[in-house]
């Protein structure tokens, strides 16, 4: 148990020290001039290759990389407009169905309108029908009801 920490010791002070080590390289080759200049021009060299190989690109009509990641950002914008559309065309599509439902309504209410005319219709022509010689009824309030005389 005592040796096995001691190997977790050792790896410890020798992974600090080799971190410490390369953290003192780097900043030196940093602060050293030459290393210094040399990474500016292979930044330089690096843009200067980017835009000739647009220029080139351009010149063969074949897509950039820019142009590509342009393209997709109006494609992703074209595609939020079009879910806005669709949203919008939903709702019509709620509110006119709304409105067949009225329509349908009002179909029936037509339905029940022409059938009361045929009633009456049929009404008139029954009353037509009838003798003209029939008495007019008697409204139910001026009737009188006979009643069974009892013998004496």
């Amino acid at each position: 148990m005592a040796e096995e920490d001691d190997r977790q010791d050792l790896r410890s002070r020798l992974s600090r020290q080799g971190e410490e080590a390369l953290g003192k390289l780097a900043q030196d080759l940093l602060e050293n001039p030459i290393v210094s200049g040399a990474i500016g021009r292979a930044f330089e060299a690096r843009e200067k290759a980017s835009a000739a190989q647009e220029v080139a690109f351009g010149a063969l009509n074949i897509p950039s990389a820019a142009d590509v990641e342009r393209l997709t950002r109006r494609v992703r914008s074209v595609s939020q407009r079009l879910e806005g559309i669709e949203d919008g065309v939903d709702r019509l599509d709620e509110r006119l169905a709304g409105l067949s439902a009225t329509s349908r309504l009002d179909e029936r209410l037509g339905a029940i309108e022409e059938a009361l005319g045929t009633l009456t219709r049929e009404l008139a022509s029954m009353r037509e029908a009838l003798p003209d010689e029939a008495p007019d009824p008697v409204p139910s309030g001026q009737e009188r009801l006979e009643v069974e005389r009892t013998r004496d």
